[in-house]
This record gives C-alpha cells, structure tokens and sequence, in this order.
C-alpha cells in the first residue's frame, strides 16, 4: 500500500499509540523524498489545556475544541497517518510556528523583536 502524500500544514488523525491513541495532529515539516525516511513532525491537537504558552487555540471545522501544544512536536512515520482532514490557512500557520519556535528559543524572520529586560 503506498504511503499518504503528506502536506506541511494539513491536519491528519494519527495513531500516536503510547503518545496518545488516535488524535488530530497538525504536520509542520515538508514532505519526505523518495529516497529519506517516511517521518513526519507533527503537533498533537490537544483538549486537555492547561493555559500553557505553548498550547496555540485556532479553530478548524475538522477539529473539537481545544489547541495544538507545540511542546509536543515529535517525528512519526506516514504510515501512522490516517486520513487527511483538511488544512491550515498560511496566517493560522504561521501563528503555530511562532509558538514553535520559542520552545527551542529561536527567532524567525519577520517576528517581532524581544522586549528590553
């Protein structure tokens, strides 16, 4: 069975298994070559918010209330991927990425500077 053509952006169910049985993920990595390992990083879709910094809220008619908690980004091989659910827009993803990246503290172009200490 060949694997899901996985777009950056799309929001897919996957079995996470141990991380968390079948749930909503958002993919934040470009697609895999032929020739690389078939992974995806991917941010859970979670409803158990706990008022984190890094849980971004963004509504989607696919999804039930909650948010994605960029804390949990990980790699999980395309063939756990479901079926694809829809996508989201490019301001609504560009959000996800700022929130990403602060957890590793890094800048993107384009983002507001820090306030002075």
């Amino acid at each position: 069975m060949p694997l899901p053509r996985i777009q950056r952006g799309e929001i897919w169910p996957v079995d996470l298994g141990y991380l968390g049985n079948v749930r909503p993920v958002l993919v934040v990595s470009v697609p895999f070559l032929e020739h690389e390992r078939t992974l995806c990083t991917m941010i859970p879709r979670t409803t158990t918010l706990v008022g984190s910094r890094f849980e971004v809220k963004i509504e989607h008619p696919a999804l039930n209330e909650g948010a994605f908690d960029v804390q949990q980004t990980a790699a999980v091989q395309a063939a756990k991927f479901v079926r694809r659910l829809g996508a989201l827009d490019t301001q609504h993803l560009r959000v996800v990425e700022q929130s990403l990246a602060q957890v590793p503290g890094l800048k993107l172009a384009g983002s507001a500077p820090d306030p002075p200490s």
